[in-house]
């Protein structure tokens, strides 16, 4: 596991460098003169983008495995960043995030693939999914209210080149500390074994297989990043006075703090993970049409809620697809997961900025969420495949 450890500090590093621009991003950007619906396109190509680079990685990490990706993603930020300290007009940060966004669209295939493979069992691989969403909110916690700090000390430009330099070290520093669980040779059994063996037979037919793969849970990460994008649009237009930058990482990092909680109850883990989707998209569901209604609940409590919410979901949802699929689609089922909540974050921040004249784009969503729990409806496959304590089949080319 010393492989985990090192894959959750990097991987620490990259989130708190991502997450410290989140507040910096769209006032950034209106003060090189781009309106808000440009605002929500520059937010939406850096999700787009992701989508080449999400097709390219799934096939490439099952078959070249993850390490050498990773190095090359969190280099190419750092990269990017560099620039994106040096740009002057809104079109000029269109195409950096436009080719950041392809950049990075292999880092969380190869991550997440290279965790679940290094898990023995069920329980032992949720732990590592949720280890994962640990290290991102912990990261979170601290990196809106860090990357705000930055931006008001030092300013737009020096900010952006502190935390490409961060980046680029990190992804050198990953070449020699990242590596390749073993891959097991295991053939595949005959015809004339299966026959002499009902037991492998039945297991191979239970065995999830791309036929018989439900395709539309994926509308459940594309409603997840939906809600997300519209929220990280929302928030930081508040203004962009130092004071108001301020205060919205402080709003960034409440969420990750509600989070926190419901990722440190790691009992859950040993539930359902259909069910534990289903419970935490429901409450998240609730808490948008809470924001979009004006309720009497503060904002912060709705924030935390809201967070609580994808502290249970995240790491759910993973195993749920994990669950689905198999030891050697890894790299191809989180390519599909991460071209999911691509199109989720570029579809949310476009509409925001196209509604929110008319009114409060946290309607849409409220109507995302609730839309993707329609492709939820129970199905016997959702609980097949499931025995917590059960070891995982070896990862094979």
């Amino acid at each position: 596991m010393k492989t985990a450890v090192w894959l959750y500090l990097f991987l620490f590093v990259a989130f708190f460098d991502l997450h410290a621009q989140y507040p910096m991003l769209t006032p950034f950007a209106v003060s090189l003169g781009a309106a808000p619906s440009f605002i929500g396109l520059v937010m939406g190509m850096y999700s787009l983008t992701h989508l080449p680079g999400n097709l390219i990685a799934g096939i490439a990490v099952d078959r070249r495995g993850s390490r050498l990706f990773i190095s090359m993603s969190l280099i190419g930020a750092g990269i990017l960043l560099l620039f994106q300290a040096r740009v002057t007009d809104p079109w000029q940060l269109l195409y950096i995030r436009s080719a950041s966004g392809f950049v990075l669209a292999f880092l969380s295939p190869a991550c997440m693939s290279l965790l679940a493979r290094l898990a023995k069992t069920h329980i032992q691989q949720g732990k590592l999914m949720a280890g994962n969403g640990l290290v991102h909110t912990l990261a979170s916690v601290i990196s809106p209210a860090a990357g705000a700090i930055l931006a008001a000390k030092l300013g737009f430009g020096p900010a952006f080149a502190l935390l490409g330099w961060v980046l680029l070290v990190t992804g050198i520093l990953s070449l020699w500390f990242v590596k390749e669980p073993p891959v097991a040779d295991v053939p595949s059994p005959s015809v004339v074994e299966l026959a002499a063996d009902p037991k492998q037979a039945d297991k191979m037919e239970q065995a999830p297989t791309g036929m018989g793969f439900p395709w539309a849970v994926f509308f459940l990460p594309i409603g997840m990043a939906c809600a997300q994008g519209i929220l990280a649009f929302e928030l930081p237009l508040r203004g962009t006075d130092a004071a108001t930058i301020m205060s919205t990482g402080i709003l960034f990092s409440i969420i990750s703090l509600g989070s926190l909680v419901t990722l440190g109850m790691l009992f859950l883990n040993r539930y359902l993970p259909y069910f534990r989707t289903v419970g935490g998209v429901m409450l998240l569901a609730l808490c948008y049409y809470g924001l979009a209604s004006e309720w009497s609940v503060s904002l912060l409590t709705l924030l935390f809620v809201i967070g609580m919410a994808k502290g249970v979901i995240f790491p759910a949802m993973t195993s749920f697809l994990l669950q689905l699929s198999g030891p050697s689609r890894y790299g191809r089922t989180f390519s599909m997961l991460s071209i999911s909540l691509s199109i989720g974050s570029f579809l949310g921040p476009v509409a925001a900025g196209a509604v929110r004249d008319h009114f409060s784009p946290y309607f849409l969503s409220f109507l995302a969420l609730m839309l993707a729990l329609t492709f939820l409806f129970p199905r016997a496959a959702f609980k097949m495949n499931w025995n917590p304590n059960s070891a995982i089949p070896p990862h094979a080319h």
